[in-house]
C-alpha cells in the first residue's frame, strides 16, 4: 500500500541534486538515442509483422505489471523488457526505445506516477538499450545473428548485451534513489540487486528466444504469452498469499505484520511532509483494548466472543476514515494508524469517534452486550519514530487510561514505568537490596513521630524509605516505590524494610524506649501472604512483642484482590500485628471495608488535612472521617499537619493523633533518639491556657536565663517562657519562630545541621510508627537547621523567645498549595 505521494515526492533538501541528476539522464538519453530515432520514420514501413506483434504484447503486458510483493510495488516486474530487448537485438535501438517508451507511459499512468518519474523511466530504459546496442556493435564479427541462424557466439553476445543493459539500468536507478533518500552508495547499489538479477535478467535472456521465434515464424511470437502469463499468475498468487498472511483471519483486518510495514512506510512519508513543513505531518498509533471481553468468553463461549470481535471490527471501520489502517493485534486488542494529523487534538478526535461507535450495546442472540475500551495514543514524532517505540508508548498510554478509568489517554513519560532510565534504576535497586552494592547507593530508613494531639505525647513513628543513589542523589520516594512495585523487587524491598524495622525496635527496646513502628506494605506483599510468616519469624528472633509493629495498607491495595488480602491481614491480626488503613477517603468501598476488616486505625489522607484551614469541604470531610472511625472504635491519625491552626482544628474535631512537619521532620533512627531526649509534650489546652502562644512559644517552653541560655525545667508544668532580656526583642524573635513553625513546609528546605537544644526528659513517650516496605513519605531532604516546633533551643546561638503574645500566621489556599507542592508525601 505504497502511497502515491511517497512515490512521487522528493525531500526538500534533496530537490536540486536529485532533479539535476534526472534531467542529466534525460539529456544523456536524448544524446545516445537521437541518431537511431531520426532514421526510424523511414524504417517503420519495412518492419515485419513480428515487430508489431512484439510491440503490441509489450504495451499490453505493461498495462498490468506483476509483483511477488503485495506491499512493494516498487519491485514490480515489467514484461515489456523481454520484447523491447529482442527488438533491439533484431531491429536496432530506435524501434526498441519507442516501444519501451509507449509501455512506460501506459504503466506509469496505471500506477499513478508523476510526469517527471515517467520521463526518467523512459530515459533510463533508453540509456540501457543504447548500452546493449553498443556491446553488440563493438563485438568482433558482423553483429548479432547476421547469418540468419543464431550461433553460440550470438548467445554469448546476447548475454553480454543483457549484462550491459542491467548494469546501466540498475546503476541509474540506484543513483537516483541515493540522491533522493540519501544513504551510502554501495548500500543503495546492493539494494534490490538480487531481485533485479533474477527477475529482469530472466526476461532479458528471453530476448534471443523471441528473435529465433520471429525469424522462424511470426506465429511463434504470441506463444510467449502463455509462459509470461504463467509467471505473472504465479507472482500474483505469491502476492495474494503474502497479503493473506498480513490479514487477521477472523476480522479481515490487517494484522501486526501489516501494521508494522504500514507504520514504517507512513513514517517515511510523514518525515518528508514534516521536512516540507506541510500540514498533516504527524501520525498517531491508537491502541484499543476492550473492557470485560474475558467475561464474555467465560460466560457465553468463544464463538460468541468471536462474533463480538467481528462486530467491533465493523464498527471501527465505520469510525475510521478510509486512508487510515485498522489492525487486530490479537485477542481483544486493536490498533488504528491515523495519518495526516496536525496534533494531539486530531488524534483525540479519532479516538472519540471510536469511543462513540462502541457506546451502543452489540446485540448477539437477543442479548445486548456492552462493549467499551481503553485507548492509548502515541504520536509521531513526539513519542517515537519507529513502530516498536510507538507501539510500546501507545501500550503505556492504554494502561494509563485503564488505571485512571478514562476511555482515552495520550502517552506521557511520567506514566512510563518501563523506560530505559527506570529499568536501569530498577536494576540498581535490585543490586543494592541483594548484595549491598556500593555503586548502587544506600538504602536507609527515616522515622517521623506521631503525636497524640490531646497530650502531646509521642505515640508512634512511621518508617520512611530513603535511597541515596550515587549518580542521581536522593531518589524521589514516590518514584522509588512506583518502580519497585511493578516487579518482584518489591518483595525484596519489603523484606529489607521489615528486617530493619524489627531490628531497630529491638535496639530501642534495649535502650529503654518502647516504641511502636508502622510499616507500609504493597499489594504484592498482601497477595502472597509471605509477609505474615516473615514478621512472625523476625519478631520471635529479636524478642519484640507483636504490638510494637503495625502495618499500613491503602484501600487501592485492598481492592486489587479483596479475598487474598483479607486472608493475609486476618493472619497478621491473629499474630497480634495491628492493621492501619492508609490514605483513607481516597479509595473505593471505604464503609464496607471499615465494617469487615480487622482494623485498629485509619489515617486521614494529607490531601484533606492540608486544606482544612482554607476549605470548608476538606474540614467537613476530616470531621466526618473522625466521627465515623470513632463510632466504629478505630483510632484516627491525621497526616500532613503543617501549622498550628490545623493542629487545633484536629483537636477540636476529636482526632487522636497526627504527624507532619509541624511536629517533626522524618529523621534517621539515631537522630530520633536525640529528638526524643529533648522533646517536651505540649497540648492545645495547655497552649491556650498560656495565652494562646503559637509554635514559637513551644520552642521556648522551658524558659531562658538572663544570658540567653535555655534553662531546663522538669515536669510538665514548667513555665511557658520567661524572657528576662529585652522583652520587645524577645517577642519579635518569638514572632519569627512562630512564623517559621507555621510555615515549616516553606522555610525548612536548606539542608544543614540539626540544632541540639537541651530539654527536659521526655514526657510519656509511648511508641513510634514506621512506614517502609511499600511507601515513602513527605520530603526526601536531610535534616535542616530549622528547629522542630516542639523542641527547645539551648545553644548560645539560639535566641530565646517570648511566648506571651500569640502570633497568628495566615494559612489559606496559597499556603496549603505551597506545602503540597514543595513537600510531596508518598505514604
Amino acid at each position: 500500500m505504497e502511497a502515491a505521494a511517497l512515490r512521487n515526492s522528493v525531500p526538500p533538501d534533496r530537490t536540486a541534486p536529485f532533479f539535476g541528476f534526472v534531467w542529466a539522464v534525460v539529456g544523456l538519453a536524448v544524446g545516445v538515442s537521437a541518431g537511431s530515432l531520426l532514421t526510424l520514420p523511414g524504417e517503420l514501413a519495412r518492419l515485419p509483422l513480428a515487430f508489431w506483434l512484439m510491440a503490441a504484447l509489450a504495451v499490453t503486458f505493461d498495462a498490468r505489471p506483476f509483483s511477488p510483493h503485495a506491499e512493494r510495488r516498487s519491485m514490480s516486474v515489467f514484461p515489456s523488457i523481454c520484447f523491447t530487448f529482442a527488438i533491439a537485438l533484431e531491429w536496432g535501438p530506435g524501434p526498441a526505445i519507442v516501444v519501451q517508451a509507449a509501455a512506460v507511459v501506459v504503466s506509469g499512468w496505471r500506477m499513478g506516477y508523476a510526469p517527471w518519474r515517467t520521463v526518467f523511466n523512459i530515459a533510463q530504459y533508453a540509456c540501457a538499450l543504447a548500452a546493449a546496442d553498443a556491446v553488440v556493435r563493438l563485438a568482433p564479427g558482423a553483429g548479432f545473428g547476421v547469418t540468419g541462424r543464431l550461433r553460440p557466439v550470438d548467445v554469448l553476445l546476447a548475454i553480454g548485451a543483457a549484462g550491459a543493459w542491467l548494469t546501466v539500468n540498475h546503476g541509474l536507478v540506484a543513483s537516483a534513489v541515493r540522491l533522493r533518500f540519501g544513504g551510502r552508495w554501495w548500500a543503495r547499489i546492493r539494494q534490490g540487486l538480487g531481485f533485479e538479477l533474477l527477475a529482469t535478467g530472466s526476461l532479458l535472456l528471453l530476448g534471443p528466444v523471441l528473435v529465433a521465434a520471429a525469424r522462424t515464424s511470426p506465429a511463434l511470437v504470441p506463444m510467449m504469452v502463455l509462459p509470461l502469463y504463467a509467471v505473472s499468475r504465479m507472482a500474483r498468487l505469491s502476492a495474494e498469499r503474502e497479503q493473506l498472511a498480513r490479514l487477521d483471519p477472523l476480522t479481515g483486518l490487517a494484522n501486526r505484520e501489516a501494521l508494522r510495514a504500514e507504520v514504517t512506510e507512513q513514517v517515511a512519508m510523514h518525515a518528508e511532509l514534516a521536512g516540507k513543513q506541510a500540514p498533516g505531518g504527524q501520525l498517531a498509533l491508537l491502541l484499543l483494548d476492550l473492557d470485560r471481553f474475558k467475561h464474555v468468553n467465560d460466560a457465553l463461549g468463544h464463538a460468541v466472543g468471536d462474533r463480538l470481535l467481528v462486530e467491533v471490527a465493523a464498527r471501527l471501520t465505520v469510525a475510521v476514515r478510509p486512508p487510515d489502517v485498522i489492525a487486530r493485534l490479537g485477542g481483544d486488542e486493536f490498533a488504528i494508524l491515523a495519518t495526516r494529523l496536525d496534533g494531539v487534538a486530531d488524534a483525540r478526535r479519532v479516538a472519540d469517534r471510536v469511543v462513540g461507535e462502541l457506546t451502543d450495546p452489540v446485540p448477539l442472540d437477543g442479548l445486548p452486550l456492552d462493549v467499551g475500551g481503553s485507548i492509548g495514543i502515541a504520536l509521531y514524532p513526539e513519542h517515537g519514530a519507529d513502530f516498536a517505540t510507538l507501539m510500546r508508548h501507545a501500550d503505556v498510554a492504554m494502561y494509563d487510561a485503564k488505571h485512571r478509568g478514562d476511555p482515552v489517554a495520550v502517552y506521557a513519560a511520567e506514566s512510563d514505568h518501563n523506560s530505559a532510565e527506570r529499568l536501569s534504576l530498577l536494576a540498581d535497586l535490585r543490586r543494592v537490596l541483594e548484595n549491598g552494592a556500593d555503586d548502587a547507593g544506600e538504602i536507609t530508613l527515616y522515622y517521623q513521630p506521631q503525636i497524640a494531639i490531646a497530650t502531646g505525647e509521642v505515640v508512634g513513628v512511621e518508617a520512611l524509605l530513603r535511597w541515596r543513589h550515587p549518580r542521581r542523589g536522593m531518589v524521589d520516594p514516590e518514584e522509588l516505590i512506583r518502580v519497585a512495585e511493578q516487579s518482584a523487587v518489591m518483595r525484596l524491598l519489603t523484606r529489607r524494610v521489615v528486617d530493619d524495622v524489627v531490628e531497630q525496635l529491638a535496639k530501642w527496646s534495649a535502650a529503654g524506649l518502647d516504641l511502636r513502628a508502622a510499616v507500609n506494605v504493597s499489594v504484592r506483599d498482601l497477595h502472597t501472604g509471605e509477609i505474615a510468616d516473615q514478621i512472625a519469624e523476625r519478631l520471635a528472633q529479636y524478642g519484640v512483642p507483636p504490638s510494637r509493629i503495625q502495618l499500613e495498607m491503602t484501600e487501592g491495595a485492598l481492592m486489587a484482590d479483596p479475598r487474598r488480602v483479607l486472608a493475609t491481614i486476618t493472619r497478621l491480626d491473629r499474630i497480634g500485628v495491628a492493621i492501619s488503613l492508609d490514605d483513607f477517603g481516597t479509595g473505593y468501598s471505604s464503609m464496607q471495608h471499615l465494617r469487615r476488616l480487622p482494623l485498629a486505625e485509619v489515617k486521614v489522607d494529607r490531601s484533606f488535612v492540608l486544606g482544612m484551614t482554607a476549605d470548608a469541604d476538606d474540614a467537613a470531610i476530616v470531621r466526618s472521617v473522625i466521627e465515623l472511625a470513632g463510632a466504629l472504635g478505630l483510632r484516627v491519625v491525621a497526616e500532613g499537619v503543617e501549622d498550628e491552626r490545623t493542629w487545633r482544628l484536629l483537636h477540636e474535631a476529636g482526632c487522636e493523633a497526627a504527624q507532619g512537619w509541624f511536629f517533626a521532620r522524618p529523621m534517621p533512627a539515631e537522630d530520633l533518639v536525640a529528638w526524643l531526649a529533648r522533646y517536651r509534650p505540649v497540648s492545645p489546652a495547655a497552649r491556650i491556657g498560656a495565652g494562646g502562644a503559637g509554635p514559637g512559644a513551644a520552642t521556648d517552653a522551658v524558659g531562658t536565663t538572663a544570658g540567653g541560655r535555655a534553662r531546663p525545667d522538669s515536669g510538665p508544668d514548667a513555665p511557658v517562657g520567661r524572657a528576662t532580656r529585652n522583652g520587645e526583642a524577645a517577642t519579635r524573635n518569638g514572632d519569627t519562630a512562630t512564623r517559621n513553625g507555621d510555615g515549616a513546609a516553606q522555610l525548612g528546605e536548606r539542608p544543614g545541621r540539626l540544632a541540639q537544644p537541651t530539654m527536659s526528659a521526655p514526657g510519656g513517650v509511648t511508641g513510634v510508627s514506621a512506614s517502609g516496605g511499600g511507601t515513602a513519605s513527605d520530603g526526601v531532604g536531610e535534616p535542616t537547621t530549622e528547629l522542630d516546633v516542639l523542641a527547645v533551643p539551648a545553644t548560645e546561638q539560639d535566641v530565646p523567645v517570648e511566648p506571651a503574645a500569640s502570633v497568628r500566621t495566615s494559612g489559606g489556599p496559597a499556603k496549603a498549595e505551597a506545602a503540597a507542592r514543595l513537600h510531596p508525601s508518598v505514604e
